[in-house]
Parts: structure tokens; sequence; C-alpha cells
């Protein structure tokens, strides 16, 4: 159990409130979020404990929050300022990579934690051998510094931020994936958050999960919680994305068995097809159908246990009008007219007038056609399928004898004791399917098809950077407050430049002139961004000509967003521009042939020439093997090639 108690610094002092875990956040709990969201993070932090010794030079403080009571267990939430000035280097790659980079430099960051009980017991023994020399030189927490925490979060003091890890069960943490991320959600929309964007690099057993459920279930993991598409590396577009994940969902079944049927060294596929297709109630028609099926009988086995494969749902009904002798006859009947169309597929109308031959009742045939799909009789499983380009139910009999050839004349229970299933072989089948089919064509070199999954795959691969807009129910618009007061949506612009920061919140006494306003926009603005401390406010686009001393209730109408600009007070330098924006200008020239322009977090190589940088990956450097020392893009090696040889 991780214990404040056992964990937690004892030299600290603390107020001794505990906060429950699973309210946390929400609105009065323990404070009403009623501001923007920087006047939010200094409302919440009134109540929680200062600590004096782990912060290491910055600002920090601590929330105890009670997991559950009984049997009890609690968790720390660490809140870390990150002033500008403790930065080794104050440009964001997180917002580099998401395709933020023109957003203006803030002043602070705030990183959100909660701690591993490795990484806060390491933490709380190297606080004595840390001093103030050496925070000031590293600029970082120790805290900050570690890794394997069950969460960190940081957000930029004008609201935007980004979610850096989640660690759930599996990980060793005390708390699910899902909890956390539920914990986190209320966070952000609490404090106002604008925009937050993660990096979903999160595997299992090899498996990169935006992919796996990104076929099962038609978005990533993070997308239960809002979290959609914000840029794809190499070039990928949001058009791609879907187009990739629709491709790969809708793939039929049938028309993988055709492809992959010949192949001998993958006649492992058509066993998982069949197995899962014997365990559920519902034809899986497509690859999406077959993955989504599969996650969700996952997380219904127990750990350590297993379930019979085969249908639970019996033939015959407590209620059923027809006896078991009539119904078997009838199944009989059935199986026996599949079996001479040689394990075709034949259309259910043709199944039903065959059958009519030596069953006259035609509820009893309908009953049994509508029952036997998916089950599995003597040697055989019986398929359903809806055809999809006719749209007709479909029967097709497949022979499993071969799966247990040492079993002659197979019943159903002696399949039902062989067709057993645990989480470890449902993963290995899952893994297996990943492999040759989404990921490696080795196995099935020559098919442009299955090629073509490949390629899908790769593109939805290559989409790791997801955003939630937590302000789109925000209003931008003139609000009137009960107590008198007047909040306004302000952001500014600066003199021959076309970057505006978002829109803050102001807020003025109805009483408030002109003047009164840019004084408040110049305040609001020189606290939150770096690059503006000396910015001031020179016109009101809005309100050109208005005298300063005239009241700005009186000028602005309900749903006005006002624009003021203005610039540096004094010479800050032709380039400053580039030096306040979130990307640094020392990174270089991007121009990929993949047609990247900024840097997305891949691995780069630079020309040695040129000096222009591209994907490792695009000019063929696999990512096993280390970056040259040496590299001369083809497009200098082709000037070179032009050049005239010495005589």
């Amino acid at each position: 159990m991780l214990s404040v108690d056992i964990i937690g610094n004892k030299k600290r002092k603390r107020c001794g409130r505990v906060f429950r875990f699973k309210n946390f956040g929400e609105p009065g709990y323990p404070v009403m979020f009623s501001g923007p969201f920087r006047e939010n993070v200094k409302a919440l932090l009134e109540y929680a404990n200062l600590e004096n010794n782990l912060g290491m030079g910055m600002p920090m403080w601590s929330f105890q929050l009670e997991v559950h009571h009984q049997p009890p267990l609690h968790i720390l939430l660490f809140v870390i300022e990150e002033p500008i000035e403790t930065s080794l280097n104050r440009y964001c790659k997180h917002c580099q990579y998401v395709g933020w980079g023109n957003h203006f430099i803030c002043n602070k960051k705030y990183h959100f934690l909660l701690p591993s009980k490795e990484a806060l017991a390491t933490c709380t023994h190297c606080e004595g051998c840390c001093n103030d020399v050496t925070t000031i030189y590293t600029g970082k927490s120790k805290l900050i510094e570690l890794q394997g925490h069950m969460m960190h979060g940081v957000f930029h003091s004008n609201g935007f931020g980004h979610l850096l890890c989640v660690n759930g069960l599996e990980t060793g943490s005390y708390l699910a994936g899902k909890h956390i991320m539920e914990f986190w959600n209320r966070l952000c929309f609490g404090l106002k958050a604008r925009k937050v964007s993660l990096n979903d690099i999160s595997q299992k057993r090899g498996m990169e999960l935006r992919l796996v459920n990104g076929i099962a279930y038609g978005e990533p993991w993070f997308g239960r919680w809002g979290y959609k598409f914000g840029r794809g590396c190499f070039s990928v577009t949001q058009s791609m994305y879907q187009k990739a994940i629709e491709a790969i969902r809708s793939m039929p079944l049938y028309l993988l068995m055709h492809h992959i049927g010949n192949n001998i060294s993958n006649h492992d596929i058509p066993l998982i097809f069949s197995r899962y297709q014997t365990l559920s109630d519902q034809s899986l028609m497509t690859l999406g159908d077959l993955f989504r099926y599969m996650l969700d009988l996952r997380s219904r086995i127990p750990r350590e246990t297993n379930i019979g494969s085969y249908n639970t749902s019996a033939l015959v009904e407590t209620n059923c009008r027809w006896s078991t002798k009539r119904i078997e006859m009838a199944t009989r009947v059935i199986v026996e007219a599949l079996k001479r169309t040689e394990l075709r597929w034949i259309s259910r109308q043709e199944v039903r007038d065959a059958a009519r031959a030596y069953i006259g009742d035609t509820g009893l045939l309908d009953f049994v056609l509508k029952s036997l799909g998916n089950h599995i009789v003597g040697n055989y499983l019986v398929r359903r399928s809806l055809n999809p380009v006719t749209k007709v139910l479909e029967y097709c009999l497949e022979d499993i004898s071969n799966v247990y050839p040492c079993h002659e004349g197979l019943d159903n229970n002696k399949v039902k004791d062989k067709y057993k299933i645990t989480r470890a072989q449902l993963m290995k089948d899952m893994l297996y399917l990943y492999k040759y089919i989404l990921t490696d064509q080795k196995p099935i070199v020559g098919s442009e098809f299955l090629s073509a999954i490949t390629l899908a795959a790769r593109i939805i691969l290559d989409t790791k950077y997801l955003i939630k807009d937590y302000s789109e129910e925000t209003p931008l618009q003139v609000e009137l407050c009960s107590d008198g007061k007047l909040n306004l949506y302000c952001t500014i612009l600066l003199r021959n430049n076309a970057i505006m920061p978002p829109y803050e919140c102001i807020t003025l006494k109805s009483s408030a002139t002109v003047n009164d306003l840019k004084l408040e926009v110049e305040r609001n603005f020189r606290e939150i961004y770096w690059g503006l401390r000396s910015f001031v406010v020179e016109s009101i686009g809005n309100l050109n000509h208005a005298n300063g001393a005239e009241k700005v209730f009186m000028l602005i109408e309900v749903g006005t967003k006002i624009l003021l600009e203005g610039n540096w007070n004094g010479d800050m330098g032709i380039n400053m521009i580039e030096k306040i924006c979130e990307s640094d200008p020392n990174n270089g020239i991007v121009d990929c042939t993949c047609g990247t322009k900024e840097d997305d977090g891949e691995r780069l190589v630079s020309c040695e020439i040129c000096e222009i940088w591209q994907h490792t990956r695009c000019v063929r450097i696999p990512n096993d093997e280390e970056v040259p020392h040496i590299f001369i893009c083809k497009r200098c090696e082709q000037e070179i090639s032009m050049f005239s040889p010495l005589p």
C-alpha cells in the first residue's frame, strides 16, 4: 500500500485534510473553479500542503487523496510550479511536436504528478544531498525528472498542456489506467484547461495499442475521454488516418481467408478465425469485428482461469415448442445438405429449399437455421455470414476434425472440453494476427491486397499525437457578472506580426474606462507570457476612436471579442518574435521527402552539406542502426555528381 504516512516526508507540516480521489477536481471539490486557468490553479493550491524540502528551489504543493477507505489506500498528488528562469531550455519540445510551436512561451509551467511509490522514495532519499547550487544548475526538480509516475501532466500558464505519462495496474500502479484518466479529465475540466496533447505510445506484449484499439473501436484508447487526431508524423493527415482506420476495420475476413488460405506458413490464421467465430454469438464478418470481440472477451475472462470456447446458447430452449428429437433431426438434415455443397458458401434460401424435401415444417427449419449459425455439429463448424455484396445470409460447413486428428466422430461435449481459452492464449492469438496480418509482410509477399493492410497500419502507427479541446464550450463573449463586474475576452496583436495568443478573460469593474482596460490587458499578458513582460498596448482595434476616459461597458456590445494592438517597450531586436515562441529557432530546417516541414519528434539526420534535416526512416536508415556521423542527402549527392572531375 502506498500511504502518505509511510512514504511521505514526515518532517513536512500538513493541514491533515484528506480528499476523495474519485471526486477530486469536481466543481466545489475542493473549490469552485470560476475563473480562467491560472486563477483556478491558484484557488486550488490554497487547499494544498506547501512542501519545503522536495521542490528543490521550485514552489511545490501536495494533496492527500483517499482511493478507498477499506482497506485504507492513500496516494499523493504533487503540484510543482516551474518558473521559466529555472528551465535549462525555455522551449517546449512537446509543443513543437504537436504543432504548437508558434505559441508564445509562458512564464510558468505547472506539473501535476501522481508519483509511484518507487519514484517518491527515490526523491525523498535524495533530498538531503541536493543543495541550492545544484538546483540552480539543473533547473529541474528531481521529482519532475524521474520516470515511472502513475501520472505526469504539465500545463503552461495559458492553459495549454501535455499529458506526459499514464501508468496503470500492469506497470505496478495502485490505480487502473481508466481511473487515472478519469482523474486527469476532471482536473482539466475543473481548471478550465484549453487544449491538452499526449503522445500515445502505449504497448502491450509488443503490440502498439493505438493500432489494436483503432481497429477494434475506430479510435485509440484515449478516445474514450475525447482525445482525437492532433498531428501525424511523417506528414500523415487526419483524412489519411481516418481512411486507414476504416480500410482495416472493414476488411472482410473471408477475403483475408482467401489471400492467406493458400499460404502454408499461415495455417494458424484460419484456425484463429474459426476459434473466435465459434465463441461469438454474433457473426464476425470483418477484421474490426474480430479484434473488438477479442478485446471485449479478454476483459471478461478472469485472470488465471479459462472459459469454454463453444457457443453457450443452446439450440433447445426451455420454452421451445419443438421437441429435442425433432430439432436434432432438422439439424442433421441441414448439415447433410451443406455437406453436399462440398464446403462451399450457399444462401440461406438454398439450404432451406434442400432441407424442405425432408422436413415439411418451415417454422422448425427457420428456427434451426437461425440458431445453428456458428455452432459445432459433429466434426463440423456451421458458419453463417452476411454476404457483403448481395446482403444475403450464407451458410458453410468447416471441417474441424483435422484440428484434433486423434479423435474420430467428435461430439459437442468433446469439442467443449478441447476448446478452452485462457487470457494468455487470447493474447498469443492476437499477437499472431498483429504480426502476420498488420505489420509483417514477409510471410505474405506478393499480395498487393495484404500489402495495402500493412500500409494502412503504418499510417495508424504514425499517428501518435492526440489532442483534446477542453475549451469548446467556453463562451468567448462579454459577460456581466452578478457582482457588477464585466468579463471581457481579449487578445493582443504585435506590430508586424500575425501571431496572436489565445483570448484571455479580463475582469473589470462595470465602471472601468478604456484606459483601465489597456492597463489590465497589459498586466494579464505580461503575467502569462515571458516574451510580453514589456508589452504596451497602443490601440484597441474595436475602439480606435474611443476616448481613454470613456466607459468600456457603454462601448462594447454583448458577444464582441476585443483585439488590442501593441509592441514591446524598447528595442527587443528584429528577430525577437522567433525567440518568444515555443519552436526553437536553433533547431535547423526540416524538409523531408515525406513532406514534413517541422520537427515531429521522430528521429532525424542532418545533411553535412545543406544542413537540412530529414527522417532517418525516409532516407532508409534502419531504427536499429545508429545515425551516421557523416550523411549526405540525395539532392546534394546529385549536385556533386554533376560537377566535372578535376583534370
